[in-house]
């Protein structure tokens, strides 16, 4: 049987059609990396900071993004506390250990709960892609807030992500969330370069390690959905204290033992885009 009105019937399965959105890169940049995990409290933003200043130890210029609207953590992390000069139209970048940065953070005051409907959250992730004068940079950190919502969908669809670093502890209970953030992430066509165990071990002052959260949890999802697995970095009380302080690691201590592994982790991001 013919369609009695082809012309509603057309108009319809258009509706129908799965979206196609425009993916347009952040002017001023030339890569695009997330830093996730879907999961809260796994050292994200610790990680994004501080491979942030390992890429610019090397030699690249970069920006890093605080995209964690409810729960921006790069102002503390980077001891920011000056808001960003605008023309009416774009914010500049604040400027901090040689890396240009963007925070909700930087626009409200600390103790403020962003109480904000996704369409706002949207919004201002559009505003720091879109109306920030980054300035020739070679990457653009992004360090995402937990889970699989507004932001993420914001960046998998509408801005040119180059690739996205997940970052876990070994435990099952986190795991389970990244595990979504990778379904996620694969499903939106965003590569994942490979996967980081954070805080994978304790070493005591006997010289034992300790496999506080469990052992071999993410190497084994890294098997399981195909992804490269990039390697541990352990637990350490100098990452916390430096966080605190504003002074990330690799700044304050390029030396130490720790910073030598994000250093690692700078040098395989430059080779693999650069």
């Amino acid at each position: 049987m013919s369609d009695k009105n082809p012309e509603l019937t057309a108009a319809i399965k258009e509706k129908l059609k799965p979206k196609k959105f425009t993916k347009n890169p952040i002017l001023g940049t030339k890569f695009t990396i997330a830093i996730s995990s879907a999961k809260g409290g796994v050292g994200k933003s610790t990680f994004a900071t501080n491979l942030a200043i390992a890429l610019k130890k090397i030699g690249c210029k970069v920006g890093l993004l605080d995209a964690d609207i409810y729960g921006p953590s790069i102002p503390k992390m980077f001891d920011i506390n000056e808001k960003p000069k605008s023309d009416g139209q774009k914010l500049d970048p604040i400027i901090k250990y040689n890396v240009q940065c963007m925070s909700i953070g930087f626009l409200t005051d600390q103790q403020t709960p962003m109480i904000w409907r996704g369409p706002m959250v949207t919004s201002a992730i559009k505003t720091f892609t879109q109306k920030v004068n980054w300035k020739d940079l070679d990457f653009i950190i992004v360090d995402m807030p937990p889970g699989t919502g507004d932001t993420q969908l914001t960046f998998s669809q509408e801005i040119k992500m180059d690739g996205a670093i997940i970052v876990s502890t070994p435990q099952e209970v986190a795991l389970l969330d990244v595990k979504r953030g990778i379904r996620m992430f694969d499903k939106l066509g965003v590569k994942i370069l490979g996967l980081v165990d954070n805080m994978s071990y304790f070493i005591a002052d006997d010289g034992k390690k300790y496999k506080i959260f469990g052992e071999g949890g993410v190497k084994k999802t890294a098997e399981e959905f195909q992804k490269e697995f990039l390697g541990e970095i352990p637990i350490n009380p100098e990452v916390g204290k430096t966080s605190d302080e504003g002074i990330p690691l690799v700044e304050s201590n390029p030396q130490h033992e720790i910073s030598k592994i994000y250093i690692n982790f700078a040098e395989i991001i430059k080779s693999t885009y650069l």
